[in-house]
């Protein structure tokens, strides 16, 4: 009977462990792809607009723009493909300007209509391609700093591309949207977070793949 106790206390003691330890290695996993700068007055807030839920991302620049951290707000849009340009040669048009629900939703908290700048990124298909497009858009109209707002698990990743891409020619800092529902706590309980995790860890692969294979 003592022995059947001891193995029993035994396999709980294991299964307690490995559910401490199980639950650790997901949150460091999680916590991992999060970044928070704490940046200083920059001259925009870049509202990044690949991957999901793009309206955190407008709520953070809101917000850094009426804390006076960002002068303006900086959005991108009207991606476009080879379907939809043939759509449009034939006749199509579209019913609203593509940058419409974005500034009514900044102008609805407080953003400055006038201190909104809305750049046509058509042919952004990922992160890296949209920093190209948008980065140079921004030095040539002068600007040298930048806070990237982006969801949390996108943070790292954005600023890392950012950073590489315009060293010496952009100052950036990434602001991770505070109302984006990502917790590195518990992301594995929630069938979305864990795609948006699978997602951004196959990106990372991408990206170095691409750095090894150049």
């Amino acid at each position: 009977m003592i022995f059947d106790f001891r193995k029993i206390f035994l396999v709980v003691l294991v299964f307690a462990l490995l559910v401490v330890i199980h639950g650790k290695i997901l949150t460091g996993i999680g916590s991992l792809l999060v970044v928070q700068d704490i940046p200083p007055k920059a001259e925009a807030a870049v509202v990044l607009n690949t991957g999901v839920d793009i309206y955190p991302r407008l709520m953070e620049a809101a917000s850094l723009y009426k804390q006076i951290k960002a002068a303006k707000v900086v959005i991108n849009g009207n991606r476009k493909t080879d379907i939809l340009r043939g759509l449009e040669s034939s006749g199509y048009d579209p019913p609203c300007k593509w940058y419409a629900t974005d500034i009514s939703i900044l102008t609805h908290l407080g953003v400055a209509k006038d201190h909104i700048v809305a750049i046509s990124a058509e042919d952004a298909y990922d992160t890296i391609s949209e920093a190209k497009i948008v980065g140079e858009i921004l030095i040539n109209n002068g600007m040298t700093s930048v806070i990237i707002t982006t969801s949390k698990f996108h943070s790292r990743r954005a600023r890392h591309i950012w950073s590489r891409m315009y060293k010496e020619k952009l100052r950036i800092y990434v602001a991770s949207a505070q109302n984006d529902p990502f917790d590195p706590g518990a992301w594995w309980k929630d069938g979305r977070q864990i795609r948006w995790v699978l997602s951004e860890y196959g990106a990372w692969l991408y990206y170095y793949g691409l750095k090894i294979f150049d």
